[in-house]
């Protein structure tokens, strides 16, 4: 089978990884922790490749393998070259708790188990997602990890995900990292601050997580009553004490939406896109009327005075709540 319709396509990094202008965020296909599929998913993805996204991002630790499998059992019917696999390796489950295992035997373990779940030879992009330094394994040991799976041709690409700028040049100075995979949102513009300019220094790219803020900036939550069970126990964006704040924000983009005749999610992933030609936005989503909307979004474009009108609409420091309860897990900016 084809992937269809084709999509713009993005260059990350400064080794030739290409793919779709904006990709897809797989963890909507099941559940994060638990191994349930989530309804439609098999059809959402085959959705997704048909509309020409490319880019499939996922983890090894979601679904406990179940995402990955799930991808398998659908990209088998499409051209493997056509389809761009980016998976994160480092935190996985045991005994029902989610944690970090970045040593050699962690490190191929996941990229081995990666394949077989996703039915592949290869992985094109294996990105470690978060390295603090809490009794670890040295960054620069994992980083080589991955360096042997590149030379030994199960990897073409490596990336790095939540992760400090001094960490990003370590491990550049050792092996090449494509690929950021970073929250970006208009709800979410830290890195913009340190972590982006390192990264454009050394010719690396972004993958954009959660580039529509978890769902607010679609417009689709308009009471607390609308928040998913799922959200309300990670996200401190639709907290009590912050939720009403939050949605203030988002109805000046839905009135600058109106203006321009698109969706608010349309207007904030269009946003995202307009940061550069190395960024890619990886929207997820289960509902395949937004897999349109969102891929929609790709060919929209901001001129200056609407970035900045945008922008002026949504002030980061007014964005209530950090992206995490525990950002001291997840975070650089938070390490103690």
């Amino acid at each position: 089978m084809s992937t269809g319709k084709t999509l713009p396509e993005r260059s990350l990094g400064t080794e030739g990884f290409t793919a779709s202008i904006q990709g897809y965020g797989c963890m909507s296909l099941t559940e994060f922790r638990e191994p349930v599929t989530a309804e439609g998913a098999e059809q959402t993805l085959r959705h997704v490749l048909e509309q020409g996204v490319t880019l499939l991002n996922t983890a090894a630790f979601y679904g406990q393998g179940l995402n990955e499998e799930i991808i398998g059992n659908v990209i088998k019917d499409f051209p493997r070259e056509k389809i761009k696999l980016s998976t994160k390796w480092g935190p996985k489950f045991k005994d029902g708790q989610l944690k970090s295992d970045t040593s050699r035997e962690g490190c191929r373990e996941a990229c081995f188990g990666s394949m077989k779940r996703l039915g592949v030879d290869y992985l094109d992009l294996f990105i470690l997602r978060g390295h603090g330094g809490h009794g670890e394994t040295p960054l620069e040991n994992s980083i080589r990890y991955m360096k042997e799976l590149v030379e030994e041709g199960h990897v073409k690409y490596i990336g790095l995900s939540e992760i400090s700028p001094a960490d990003v040049r370590k491990a550049h100075a050792i092996h090449p990292i494509t690929a950021l995979e970073m929250e970006w949102s208009l709800f979410s513009r830290d890195a913009e601050e340190d972590l982006v300019p390192v990264a454009r220094e050394l010719g690396i790219g972004f993958l954009a997580y959660s580039p529509l803020g978890r769902g607010l900036l679609t417009g689709a939550l308009k009471t607390r009553a609308d928040i998913p069970v799922q959200q309300a126990t990670f996200n401190p964006r639709v907290a009590e004490e912050n939720f009403d704040k939050n949605v203030k924000l988002v109805q000046n983009v839905e009135e600058l939406a109106k203006k321009k005749g698109v969706t608010p999610g349309q207007l904030a992933l269009a946003w995202v896109t307009a940061q550069g030609d190395d960024v890619i936005p990886v929207p997820g989503t289960k509902r395949i009327s937004c897999v349109d909307e969102n891929v929609a979004a790709a060919s929209i474009k901001l001129t200056a005075e609407e970035l900045k009108e945008l922008e002026d609409a949504v002030p980061h420091h007014e964005v209530a709540g950090d992206r995490y309860h525990d950002m001291k897990n997840i975070s650089y900016k938070y390490d103690t």
